[in-house]
């Protein structure tokens, strides 16, 4: 019997008849419960909003819309962390450490970003270097060319010398060795300014690397200097063992070991200098100070170092090869076709000197590049001067100009803890940034 109070037994109670019912969860999410959400008691909305407890509203107020990431199964950035912003890149590179990638890409880049002078100072550069062995090639192609018609025309080439089979050789070796050593200094120059999105002209890189000419020759020199003794010496080795009455096989083991051991000394101090060019121009050091500066910034990175390099000289080659192989037997043709007249060696020096001029001028700059490039990447991975250069990278683009002072900043002065002396920072008229 009922007082009035309790309900009937099959009549739910009013805050009874009110409750929600058993939570859903978000379509999608793991803890949502299986089979479909039931409808609300209350029926369809009238207002517009979804029935209580069906799906929430995409992007309303009921639930995240569907491009939020629901908190489910995967990996999720830790807990307060964040990704790293990208770099900064106002020129040829990102002002961070550099990756194999950065650096092939930053010496491709410095050529495109200032393609009229660094090609056109390449191109100086090649021709000069060229034309001894355009020339020397010439006359060996057009006595194969004279030789189709009269074998006799070969009898005389082998007795004319060292300097008459290889002369044309050395003075193409000492013409490229004086206009390198002057282009790896304005090209260093030039990708100094890059780094940072400026341009320089072949004027301007002259004026700025010349007094830097004189360091620049005494380093080459002495790293020649370097890599030509010990050929001097395994050279007098294997004369005393021979003069002693030494067998073949005693000459034989101790001439491949001396070549081994040759090999590993010049890829080792080879690769402990190859940074000595670019801190004599970019830093204005001395000669030893220089050789001194890149063997303290290759430690720590000898190994990677030497990869880059031999990297860089395996590219340089096949382009070398690619470019310089039609041109070269379009020229044994000719001499060929025209049996060894004037007409024909003057053509063929031609076409030799084009393929030479042509690969040479790719890859001076390349070389340049990837050294001014590796001397950067080890400054900033031991110096942290990546720091100082994304704060004049910020300073340039606030007020949208990259100003000449910016040469400075490569000096050891700009870089704290990085040893050596430290030059007066120079003053300088200001360029548009490119």
């Amino acid at each position: 019997m009922s007082d009035g109070h309790d309900p009937a037994p099959d009549t739910p109670s009013g805050w009874a008849a009110h409750q929600p019912p058993p939570y859903q969860g978000v379509p999608g999410s793991p803890w949502t419960a299986p089979g479909p959400p039931p409808a609300s008691p209350a029926g369809p909305a009238q207002d517009g909003h979804p029935p209580y407890g069906g799906p929430p509203h995409p992007g309303g107020p009921y639930g995240p819309g569907p491009e939020a990431p629901p908190y489910g199964p995967g990996p999720r950035p830790p807990y307060g962390r964040h990704p790293q912003p990208p770099a900064l890149r106002p020129g040829i590179i990102p002002l961070r450490p550099l990756g194999l990638g950065d650096i092939l890409d930053g010496a491709i880049k410095l050529i495109r970003s200032n393609p009229k002078t660094v090609l056109g100072l390449s191109a100086i550069a090649a021709v000069l270097g060229v034309i001894p062995t355009a020339v020397g090639q010439a006359v060996v192609f057009g006595q194969i060319g004279a030789a189709v018609n009269d074998p006799s025309a070969l009898d005389g080439v082998g007795e004319s010398g060292f300097l008459g089979q290889y002369g044309d050789v050395l003075v193409s070796y000492a013409v490229e060795f004086v206009v390198v050593t002057l282009l790896t200094g304005v090209l260093t120059r030039i990708l100094g300014r890059a780094v940072f999105g400026g341009r320089t002209t072949a004027g301007e890189a002259w004026r700025l690397s010349r007094g830097r000419m004189p360091a620049l020759f005494g380093l080459v020199a002495l790293e020649a200097l370097l890599m030509l003794v010990p050929v001097v010496l395994i050279s007098l080795v294997i004369v005393a063992l021979a003069n002693a009455g030494a067998g073949a096989g005693t000459a034989v083991a101790v001439g491949a070991l001396s070549v081994l051991g040759y090999i590993a000394y010049a890829a080792f101090v080879s690769t402990r200098l190859a940074l000595a060019a670019p801190a004599a121009v970019l830093e204005r050091r001395g000669v030893l100070d220089s050789m001194r500066r890149s063997w303290r910034l290759v430690n720590g990175g000898f190994w990677r170092t030497l990869g880059i390099l031999i990297l860089t000289r395996i590219i340089t080659f096949l382009i070398t090869f690619v470019v310089a192989v039609p041109f070269t037997f379009g020229a044994a043709l000719v001499s060929i076709g025209i049996q060894g007249s004037t007409g024909a060696q003057v053509a063929t020096a031609v076409l030799i000197a084009i393929g030479g001029t042509v690969g040479a001028m790719i890859t001076y700059p390349f070389l340049a590049g990837v050294n001014g490039l590796l001397y950067a990447d080890r400054r900033m991975r031991s110096e942290a001067f990546d720091l100082v250069l994304q704060t004049a990278a910020i300073e340039q683009r606030r007020q949208g100009w990259v100003h000449a002072t910016a040469d400075d900043l490569w000096l050891p002065s700009a870089t704290p803890g990085a040893p050596g002396p430290h030059p007066q920072a120079g003053q300088g008229a200001s360029w548009p940034h490119s």
